[in-house]
């Protein structure tokens, strides 16, 4: 078997640090805040090229906080591209914004810039860039669209962690970026966890409060916040996995250049493509392939395990009908029916891709 993801391997791989770190908590009896949480966030810090760093209870909490800091107007409309994972949209509802859904790239599926140009009315207030898959978005024609409407930039870099535009780690590019530490990312908790990052002292103390009851120190509460924290735990464990997420990176990459060497010869297999300024991450190798289900269960039955990121476009979800765009047909309307995500992290090597590529060759 070919398994889409190896967690275990991974753990074990490392398992005398994560294991001291775990017992170093209990021991300290340190689970909520302290040194262990304030550890990691400078360390992430330093890592993503940024100057602060908020840990939060997971990636949804970090952008419904981060919206709710950047104290949009009420009711305002945010362009979220209409391939991504649910809580991209779901974050501006509960935050009390409406979605405008945006079509995205054919050829690395990030957002896509000339559709936004027609999404944005007077009540756009700002752009959810999704660094989609681990490739980042063309970062600078967004930042002069948003300065020409004077719009906020929300990174999602859920699936980015130290993907980069043009030497830049993604999550300060814009005004605020936000993290997932879902066991699954390329850095990844063993539970929940998230991170909200910035380079604007005041917008990180706000997320701060908000993140914590509305306060800085105990019972001095200065406005209705909310409970989401990143525990010790996972802090302490993250920081761990942070020192090998490079090695980690470099392998994901080095898999990827197998894939799209290997697979060029693949005919209907439409591979992405990774930019010249971008330092694409890889946290998901995505393919197009017009009998995708057909294909998908062909690499099942010889062990490969595959995924689909995302089998329905976001618009057409029932959770997002009352929108009223799920019947528009942009590409990201029509390529839901033929994403496949293939195999791919530190536990594969180029044999296993010689022997995925073998089996759709036949």
């Amino acid at each position: 078997m070919i398994k889409f993801l190896d967690l275990n391997a991974q753990y074990l791989s490392i398992k005398s640090e994560v294991d001291s770190a775990i017992v170093a908590v209990i021991r300290d009896s340190a689970f909520i805040g302290g040194k262990y949480v304030k550890q990691f966030e400078e360390h992430f810090a330093t890592y993503q090229q940024v100057k602060y760093c908020v840990g939060v209870g997971n990636g949804t909490d970090a952008m419904e906080i981060a919206i709710e800091a950047l104290n949009l107007p009420e009711g305002g409309e945010i362009i979220v591209p209409a391939n991504s994972f649910i809580a991209s949209a779901e974050a501006v509802i509960r935050s009390g914004h409406k979605v405008i859904f945006c079509d995205v790239n054919k050829n690395d599926y990030t957002i896509n810039l000339d559709d936004i140009k027609q999404r944005i009315t007077q009540n756009t207030v700002a752009i959810m860039a999704v660094h989609l898959y681990g490739h980042p978005c063309e970062m600078k024609p967004l930042l002069e669209i948003a300065e020409k409407h004077n719009l906020k930039i929300i990174e999602d870099c859920a699936q980015a962690h130290g993907a980069e535009y043009k030497g830049n780690r993604v999550g300060a590019i814009g005004d605020i970026g936000c993290f997932s530490f879902y066991p699954g990312k390329n850095l990844g908790a063993y539970g929940d966890g998230g991170a909200i990052v910035t380079n604007d002292e005041a917008l990180a103390m706000k997320c701060r409060m908000l993140a914590n009851h509305g306060r800085t120190a105990k019972y001095d509460h200065k406005f209705v916040g909310r409970n989401s924290r990143l525990d010790a735990l996972q802090a302490a464990i993250l920081d761990v996995k942070l020192r090998y997420l490079d090695t980690w990176t470099e392998h994901r990459i080095m898999i990827a250049d197998e894939y799209l060497k290997q697979l060029k010869v693949v005919a209907d297999v439409i591979l992405p493509v990774r930019h010249e300024w971008a330092k694409q991450v890889y946290h998901l190798f995505v393919i197009r392939h017009p009998n995708r289900d057909e294909l998908q269960a062909t690499l099942k039955a010889a062990g490969v395990q595959t995924g689909v990121h995302y089998p329905i476009a976001l618009p057409k979800l029932e959770a997002f009908r009352c929108l009223g765009q799920s019947e528009e047909s942009g590409f990201a309307w029509k390529s839901d029916r033929e994403l496949l995500s293939l195999p791919i992290g530190e536990h594969m090597n180029a044999q296993d891709v010689q022997t995925i590529t073998t089996l759709l060759v036949n």
